[in-house]
């Protein structure tokens, strides 16, 4: 990959060499990812450093300096969420709006996303997991990532939004391919075919509205206006790409971890109280989406001096392994007093989905372990990872 020359207000000292797209520093397979992610980077690499990748942007590595960025959008913008950045970036609602702008969208979409109607949504949620399970159980082994983990949050998230259920693997498809790329023209060809798809189910839905998450947004209104066509499918591209990939790959990611560990998969079987720190301890290490920022003005962070137009990337996936915030942050320890971690952002742009995704990843573990009370890794399967802003197990190969 070719690399862009220094700007000049960026001193050479504060150069560090890092693709996001082979963020180990190898092309060679690496056991645990996100391990070796936050020990090279944690430590051999600033706090916050600029590569020459990517077309050039700023990287911040550590939880204190993430949250401080992404609760500054005077300064720190989401407006862009390209690096490099690309002609007519695509625009994601609310994500893509600074506050007070995104806060009428966020309100909107909230109620489906509370406390309350997640916990409304159970039943469903349990159905799907052992409906799954039930296709694989009797076999004896399975892969993991593409029969249940990629399969369920999305079933369920499909579901909410009222979108053809039958079309599940052709939308995984297009969200991998999606967050796989940083060419510009694949992303513009790619993010058409998404909001092509959506604008076809929100005028099926504006014909024949039902009680789902897209015939919802039909109905909402903005400042006082009805909301535009423009809005609504911005508004779904984002819950596309997140509602496909997120939840799908942070249950990859911890269940391969619980693979490997049979006393805890008998301790958590045998008290599913346990469960719901599982979880967190899950998320935590094993984050999936960096956020990027766009530098609004000229200012002073860090030592570093950023300039209008700087791009910036805000390694959330390892905020957790920061052992400022978390002692020997590389353990998986469920019994961790607190668990730090900046997985769902933080500020004005907190995931609306953190709610839902925590209680999919609870019971799909419960369920699981019911019926799959002891399991394991196929031996001699190698890791396979997809990097960039987006982290995922491409495939995780179970047997039991």
């Amino acid at each position: 990959m070719t690399v862009s020359p220094r700007p000049d207000h960026v001193a050479p000292e504060h150069l560090y060499d890092f693709d996001m797209f082979n963020v180990t520093g190898t092309d060679h397979p690496t056991e645990n990812l996100h391990e070796t992610y936050a020990r090279r980077l944690h430590g051999e690499a600033p706090a916050v450093f600029y590569t020459l990748r990517n077309g050039g942007h700023w990287v911040v590595t550590r939880y204190d300096e993430i949250s401080e960025v992404v609760r500054d959008p005077e300064h720190f913008s989401a407006s862009e969420q390209q690096i490099p950045r690309i002609e007519n970036p695509p625009v994601f609602i609310p994500l893509s709006l600074d506050p007070p702008a995104n806060l009428p969208y966020r309100q909107a979409l909230m109620p489906h996303f509370s406390p309350k109607n997640v916990k409304a949504l159970e039943e469903k949620i349990r159905y799907w997991a052992n409906r799954l399970i039930d296709e694989v159980q009797d076999q004896g082994h399975c892969d993991f990532a593409d029969s249940i983990s990629s399969a369920f949050p999305v079933s369920i998230f499909m579901e909410l939004m009222g979108m053809p259920l039958e079309r599940l693997r052709e939308f995984r498809t297009l969200s991998d391919r999606f967050f796989a790329t940083n060419v510009q023209a694949e992303l513009h060809d790619l993010g058409g075919q998404i909001v092509g798809i959506m604008t076809e189910l929100i005028e099926a839905k504006r014909a024949a509205p039902g009680e789902d998450l897209i015939s919802h947004l039909l109905t909402v209104q903005i400042d006082g206006r009805p909301i535009r066509l423009d809005e609504i499918q911005n508004m779904c591209f984002l819950l596309f790409l997140g509602g496909m990939d997120t939840v799908a790959n942070a249950t990859a990611f911890t269940f391969r971890q619980l693979a490997g560990d049979s006393a805890l998969q008998a301790r958590l079987a045998a008290d599913p109280a346990l469960i719901p720190s599982f979880v967190d301890e899950g998320l935590r290490c094993f984050g999936i989406i960096s956020t990027p920022r766009m530098v609004l003005k000229d200012c002073e962070r860090f030592g570093m001096q950023f300039r209008k137009g700087d791009m910036v990337l805000c390694l959330l996936p390892i905020s957790g392994r920061d052992e400022r915030k978390n002692a020997d942050p590389h353990r998986f320890d469920i019994d961790r007093p607190k668990k730090e971690a900046l997985t769902f952002s933080t500020g004005a742009h907190l995931c609306l989905g953190h709610f839902l995704a925590r209680a999919e990843m609870r019971i799909l573990a419960e369920e699981w372990l019911k019926r799959v009370p002891s399991f394991s890794v196929v031996p001699g399967s190698v890791p396979k990872y997809r990097m960039g802003y987006a982290l995922a197990l491409l495939e995780l190969p179970l047997q039991w």
